[in-house]
């Protein structure tokens, strides 16, 4: 847990060391290499993060989104003593949870289950699809789903990142869920050793 911990901070360090025009290029590109994709497309549930300090910005990625007609959920905490979040629809109003982190403040709620595709906010990331957060849990619980599924039908998790925060091997917990993707400024990495549907 200490070495998670060092390495957490030696990577928000890192990004943190980024200048602006670094880091709008960066949003730019993650936003273009999904363009290219056939991710998105109109009526496509999207979980989607309103980025907070140093992480990567979303918002051109929230206007590709838009452009292609796709319904965008946002995360909720629901209860940070039970480290319980779900997604609530894009509003036009927002509230400030304990965090800091704009939540759109509305009634409705999707569990992540029914998302099509997730985009993750992440502090660091490996070569097998690790992911580090910032520590509290809220996305391996709203994902624990994924991992006790033996056929998945759940959503596409693709983390979003700078390169600055590639690592070689974050060792997992057991309550981590992989992702399937990461999209930097330099493109998409895919991961191998996600469960999938073979039949009906």
């Amino acid at each position: 847990m200490n070495d998670r911990r060092a390495l957490r901070k030696a990577l928000r360090r890192a990004r943190a060391a980024l200048s602006p025009p670094q880091r709008r290029a960066a949003a730019l590109q993650v936003a273009s290499s999904i363009a290219a994709t056939r991710w998105l497309s109109p009526g496509r549930r999207i979980g989607l993060y309103a980025a907070l300090g140093a992480e990567l910005d979303t918002a051109p990625l929230q206007r590709l989104c838009q452009q292609h007609g796709c319904a965008l959920y946002l995360p909720r905490l629901e209860s940070v003593r039970a480290r319980r979040m779900t997604f609530t629809p894009l509003a036009l109003h927002h509230r400030r949870n304990r965090y800091g982190i704009p939540e759109p403040d509305t009634a409705k709620r999707m569990h992540a289950a029914f998302l099509h595709i997730i985009f993750m906010p992440l502090v660091g990331f490996d070569d097998h699809g690790n992911r580090l957060g910032m520590g509290a849990g809220f996305y391996d619980r709203a994902l624990a789903f994924r991992r006790r599924r033996r056929c998945w039908r759940g959503p596409l998790l693709v983390g979003l990142a700078h390169d600055c925060q590639h690592v070689a091997l974050i060792e997992p917990t057991p309550t981590d869920v992989p992702l399937d993707a990461v999209v930097t400024g330099s493109g998409i990495r895919w991961f191998r050793g996600a469960p999938t549907c073979t039949t009906g």
